[in-house]
């Protein structure tokens, strides 16, 4: 499980300029409970399959599967620890494609891996660009089970640094 934290401002690190398509940053992240995945969907995604065991056997599933919106804010978390809180994130348009392929179950763990797709400099606001990236979710196994592309906001470097 991801512990709660309080994240003291950082260092910036990146910016706009640091990320080149092609470029590939992994996390490993946690674990999942039965516990957990309950806990989320009854405050997030109420569905039976996620919330009640014995529904869950009765589902296509054959049992207690996680949220894709859990295995969507796992993700998000552990970009943050991986790059975003270092870099000079200005946040995000939106997400252009989110998929779920397979479902996450109790036991699984969660790896992440982060691909820059493209880059473009604002032409609106020339202090800043957008990066498009593709998350890829893999469980334990390496069996990819979500996968979203979208654009992030990020500073530039100053000119006079640049």
């Amino acid at each position: 499980m991801l512990e709660p934290k309080t994240h003291a401002p950082r260092a910036i690190k990146l910016y706009f300029e640091d990320f080149q398509p092609g470029q590939v940053r992994e996390a490993r992240g946690p674990t999942l409970t039965e516990r957990e995945i309950v806990e989320f969907a009854r405050l997030y995604d109420p569905q039976p399959f996620h919330i009640d065991a014995e529904a869950a056997r009765q589902s296509p599933y054959g049992g207690i599967i996680a949220s894709g919106w859990q295995t969507g804010c796992i993700a998000m978390r552990l970009m943050c620890e991986l790059y975003l809180l270092e870099a000079a994130s200005l946040g995000s348009p939106g997400v252009d494609e989110i998929r779920w392929t397979k479902p996450v179950r109790p036991g699984d763990t969660l790896n992440m891996k982060m691909t820059v797709l493209e880059t473009k400099i604002s032409r609106s606001r020339p202090n800043m660009g957008s990066v498009r990236s593709r998350w890829e979710v893999f469980n334990q196994h390496g069996e990819l089970v979500m996968h979203m592309t979208g654009w992030g906001l990020f500073a530039r470097r100053r000119s006079e640094d640049r």
